[in-house]
C-alpha cells in the first residue's frame, strides 16, 4: 500500500506538470510568468544595491516603502480592467510597462543620473509588478477545469516562481560580480518583454464580459473588497498572505544588511542570501508537486506561512554563513507551499467575476505589508540590532499560522465537499466543457431532492422551473405513458423546458429511492448558455433527447442567454 500510495504521487506530480506543457496557452502563461517573476527578482536586489549605496540600511527600508506604497493603493483600482475583459491582455500591457521602466532605469544608472529618478522608475515598474499577479492569478482558472487541474497549475506556476526566485538573484550576483547594477536592470527590463511576447501568443475560449465599464473604477474596485469581507476565509487567507509578506518585505532589508553587516559577504552576498532562497523554493516546489491531489491544502499553507519567518529567527540564532544559507531555503520552501496552496484556495473561494478583484486586493495587502516590513526591519535594527531583529520579526508568522490551524483545517473539509459537488456535475456533457469557476458557480447552487419510489420528479406538461442531476438511485423517463429511459448515478434531465422554455416533455418517475441535486431555471441557463462551448454542448444533448422522446412542434434552437 505504501509503494502504491507514493507511485501515485508521483504520477500525479509528473501529470502536473505534462498537463501544462501540453496545453499551449497554460505554457505560455505558465513561462510569462517566470519571464516576468526573474525581472522583479533581479529588479529588487538592483535596487537594494543603489538604495544601500545611497544612504545604507534606513534608506533602503525607506525605499522598499516607497515603492510599494503607490502598488497598494492602485492595485485594488486598477485590478477590475482585468475583470472587464480578456485577461491576458491585461498582462502584456503590464509586462511592456514593467519593460520600459525598468530599461529606463538602466540608462539612468549607467549615466549616473539622479537617484531620485531610478526610485520614480521602481514605483512604476512596481505598480505594473503588483497588475501582473492578480491578472495572471484570475486567468489560470479560466484555462482549467477541475480543481486538481488548478492546483498543477499553481504548483507549476510555483516552481517556476521559484527558479525566478533562484535564477533572478543568482544572475544579479553573477552580473555584479563583473558589472554595474544597470545592466542588471536591463537584464530585467528584458525579461519582461519576453513575457510581453508569450502573452501576446495566448489563445483560448473566454466567458462573455462587459468590454466596457458600466460604473467607475472605484465602485468596481469596492465589489472585490465587499467579495472578501462577506468571506471569513478569504480574510484568513488574505490575511496571512499580509503576514507573510511582511516577513518578505523585511527580507528584502536582511538580504543587504546580513550579507555586509553580519556575515561579511559583500554585495554580492546579498544576491548569494536570496538565491538560497530560490534554491529552496525549486526544491520546495517539487515536493509540493507531490500534493496536488491533497484535500489539506490549508494545512499545508499554514507550514508555508510558519516557514516563512521561522528560519530568520534561527538566522538571528545561528548568525554563521553556511547556516544562514540552509535556514533561508527553508524560506523558499515555505514560498512554494504557499503558492500551491494559498492561490489555489483563493481561485476557489472568490467569485470568477469579481477574481482579479479579490486579487487585486491580495496585491494591495501585498505591498503595503512589504513596504511595512522593509522600514519596520530598518527600525527594528537599529533598536534591537540585526540579531534580535532577525528574531523578532522571525517568530510573527509561526505564532499567526499556530494560532489559525483549526479554521483552516475546516476550510479544507469545505473544499472537499465542494469538489465532490463539482465531480457529480462533471459527469454530465454538457457540464464538462466548463472552465472551474463556472462549475463551481453551478456547484454552490445545488439543492438537495429526495423523491421516494414511485414518485414523479415532474410530470409531462409541467411548467419547467428546475435541472436535476441523480446523485443516487435511479429514474424512469415516461413519453405519452410508455418508458424511453432509465437514467442512472451521474446523469441529468430537465434540461429541455429551460433551454426552450416549453413545458415538460416527459415524466420523470423514481423507480428507487432517488437523491437529486437541483438547480434553478436561472443558474442553470445563466452559466451553460454564457460559456459557448457548454451552450454548443447543451443544443448537441437536448437535440439527441427530441430525437427519441420529444413533441415535433418544439423550437428549433435553444433562447438566447
Amino acid at each position: 500500500m505504501g509503494r502504491l500510495g507514493t507511485r501515485s504521487r508521483l504520477d500525479q506530480a509528473v501529470g502536473a506538470f505534462s498537463s501544462n506543457w501540453r496545453n499551449p496557452n497554460l505554457r505560455r502563461a505558465q513561462l510569462s510568468f517566470l519571464g516576468a517573476w526573474t525581472a522583479e527578482w533581479a529588479f529588487t536586489v538592483a535596487l537594494g544595491i543603489v538604495a544601500y549605496n545611497a544612504g545604507g540600511a534606513l534608506a533602503l527600508g525607506a525605499v522598499g516603502l516607497l515603492r510599494m506604497l503607490p502598488s497598494a493603493l492602485l492595485a485594488p483600482i486598477l485590478s477590475p480592467f482585468a475583470d472587464r475583459g480578456r485577461r491576458e491582455r491585461v498582462l502584456v500591457v503590464v509586462s511592456v510597462v514593467r519593460g520600459a521602466a525598468t530599461l529606463v532605469a538602466a540608462v539612468v544608472v549607467a549615466v549616473s543620473g539622479p537617484i531620485a529618478v531610478v526610485y520614480a522608475l521602481a514605483v512604476v515598474s512596481t505598480i505594473a509588478a503588483t497588475m501582473f499577479r492578480p491578472a495572471h492569478s484570475a486567468l489560470l482558472p479560466t484555462l482549467c477545469r477541475t480543481g486538481h487541474e488548478l492546483a498543477s497549475a499553481n504548483v507549476v506556476r510555483g516552481l517556476l516562481d521559484s527558479v525566478a526566485t533562484l535564477v533572478g538573484p543568482l544572475v544579479a550576483a553573477i552580473l555584479l560580480i563583473f558589472t554595474d547594477v544597470s545592466v542588471v536592470f536591463a537584464v530585467a527590463a528584458l525579461a519582461s518583454f519576453w513575457a510581453a511576447l508569450l502573452l501576446f501568443r495566448v489563445r483560448y475560449d473566454a466567458p462573455p464580459r462587459p468590454a466596457a465599464p458600466r460604473r467607475d473604477l472605484l465602485r468596481e474596485a469596492a465589489e472585490g473588497l465587499a467579495a472578501v469581507w462577506r468571506s471569513r476565509d478569504l480574510q484568513l487567507i488574505l490575511g496571512l498572505a499580509a503576514a507573510q509578506s511582511l516577513t518578505r518585505g523585511a527580507l528584502t532589508v536582511f538580504s543587504v544588511v546580513v550579507a555586509i553587516e553580519l556575515l561579511g559577504m559583500g554585495e554580492s552576498g546579498a544576491g548569494s542570501l536570496m538565491a538560497s532562497v530560490g534554491v529552496g523554493a525549486v526544491l520546495g516546489s517539487l515536493a509540493a508537486s507531490l500534493l496536488v491531489g491533497t484535500r489539506r491544502l490549508g494545512a499545508w499553507f499554514a507550514v508555508g506561512v510558519a516557514l516563512w519567518g521561522l528560519p530568520l529567527a534561527l538566522v538571528g540564532v545561528f548568525p554563521a554563513q553556511a547556516a544562514a544559507l540552509l535556514l533561508l531555503a527553508f524560506v523558499g520552501v515555505g514560498n512554494a507551499l504557499i503558492d500551491l496552496a494559498g492561490f489555489t484556495l483563493i481561485g476557489r473561494l472568490a467569485p470568477d467575476a469579481l477574481m482579479a478583484r479579490v486579487f487585486g486586493v491580495l496585491e494591495s495587502l501585498v505591498a503595503v505589508s512589504i513596504g511595512v516590513g522593509a522600514i519596520i526591519a530598518s527600525m527594528m535594527i537599529a533598536w534591537l540590532g540585526v540579531d534580535g531583529a532577525l528574531i523578532a520579526i522571525g517568530l510573527l508568522c509561526p505564532v499567526l499560522a499556530l494560532a489559525s490551524w483549526w479554521r483552516l483545517r475546516a476550510l479544507d473539509r469545505s473544499v472537499g465537499a465542494l469538489d465532490a459537488e463539482v465531480g457529480l456535475l462533471q459527469r454530465v456533457p454538457m457540464f464538462q466543457p466548463l472552465p472551474l469557476p463556472a462549475i463551481e458557480q453551478l456547484a454552490r447552487g445545488l439543492e438537495p431532492v429526495e423523491v421516494a419510489p414511485g414518485s414523479a420528479v415532474f410530470t409531462q406538461g409541467d411548467l419547467g422551473d428546475r435541472y436535476y442531476v441523480i446523485e443516487s438511485g435511479r429514474a424512469d423517463v415516461l413519453g405519452d405513458g410508455r418508458v424511453i429511459a432509465t437514467l442512472g448515478d451521474g446523469e441529468g434531465f430537465g434540461e429541455i423546458a429551460l433551454l426552450r422554455r416549453t413545458p415538460r416533455t416527459a415524466t420523470v418517475l423514481a423507480r428507487t429511492p432517488l437523491a437529486l441535486k437541483a438547480l434553478t431555471a436561472d443558474r442553470f441557463t445563466a452559466v451553460v448558455l454564457g460559456y459557448a462551448p457548454s451552450a454548443q454542448a447543451a443544443a448537441t444533448t437536448v437535440q439527441d433527447e427530441l430525437a427519441r422522446y420529444a413533441p415535433d412542434d418544439l423550437p428549433d434552437e435553444p433562447r438566447a442567454s
